[in-house]
């Protein structure tokens, strides 16, 4: 359709050959893919017997037990500990290694590359196989999880304080730059007091995660509560088990509930 004698734009351009076969190759590895994992309605169905029969999962979850609530509570507080720990540990070693990392502030292109190659190296490998290294490296217990939770928060941090800084106004730091000042001095009081909130909520996130990535370091032996969990459904006890998934419920909200109201008051 035109009007006033232009021509029509036309709003999608037809691909050609690469984009044909890039799209079918797409489509094609996505039916492959449903093929090879997603499970048969025969399957479903089978396992929705097992979990809402009358003697099903959920049946044997209510109501919870409580008998070892105070154990739950310590492993909890554990978990919630090994968080915090881990999470102050890896934001205070990700804001030099975001420094190394930022453009403009890191002192060479070869400390900068080989920053950014140890930030997408945390980030990479994910935390559980963090927690089993360390886990062969200083045994079982809170100690594996907390080093754990250290790296992947760097890994997360040190990106995006790095980035954080990057996007700072270059224009306080070039009038500093002017009169002499020291590169330490340049960040600390051109770039930090900039990327202050941007430092504080990624911190939050990052806590947040923590907490729930703790959870999932205990199944491996990292501790916290993660191998009470284990130890409930591994005897088959699922009323003990929904007594500690009400447990981690708890804190994950609690942590995400404080979490925004911080955010709320200092962002």
């Amino acid at each position: 359709m035109t009007t006033g004698g232009s021509r029509a734009v036309r709003r999608f351009a037809l691909p050609g050959v690469t984009g044909v076969l890039l799209w079918t190759l797409i489509i094609a590895m996505i039916v492959w893919s449903f093929a090879e994992t997603a499970p048969s309605l025969d399957r479903l169905m089978r396992g929705a017997n097992r979990l809402f029969a009358p003697d099903g999962m959920l049946a044997r979850m209510f109501p919870p037990d409580l008998g070892r609530l105070p154990q739950v509570g310590r492993s909890l507080l554990e978990t919630f500990q090994m968080a915090i720990t881990g999470t102050v540990l890896g934001i205070v070693l990700s804001f030099p290694l975001a420094i190394f990392a930022a453009e403009g502030l890191s002192p060479n292109a070869f400390l900068r590359g080989l920053a950014r190659a140890v930030v997408a190296v945390f980030r990479t490998v994910p935390d559980l196989v963090w927690a089993i290294i360390f886990i062969i490296t200083v045994g079982l217990g809170p100690a594996a999880g907390v080093l754990a939770i250290m790296v992947d928060t760097m890994g997360f941090a040190g990106r995006f304080f790095a980035e954080a800084m990057e996007e700072t106004d270059k224009g306080p730091r070039e009038a500093l730059s002017a009169i002499g000042a020291t590169r330490p001095g340049l960040i600390f009081s051109a770039v930090v007091p900039q990327a202050l909130p941007a430092f504080t909520a990624t911190t939050l996130f990052c806590l947040e995660k923590a907490v729930r990535n703790s959870v999932v370091l205990g199944l491996v032996g990292a501790g916290g509560i993660g191998i009470e969990l284990k130890t409930a459904f591994d005897l088959f006890d699922y009323d003990q088990a929904l007594t500690v998934i009400i447990a981690i419920f708890a804190l994950v909200i609690a942590v995400e509930q404080l979490s925004g109201w911080i955010r709320r008051k200092i962002i």
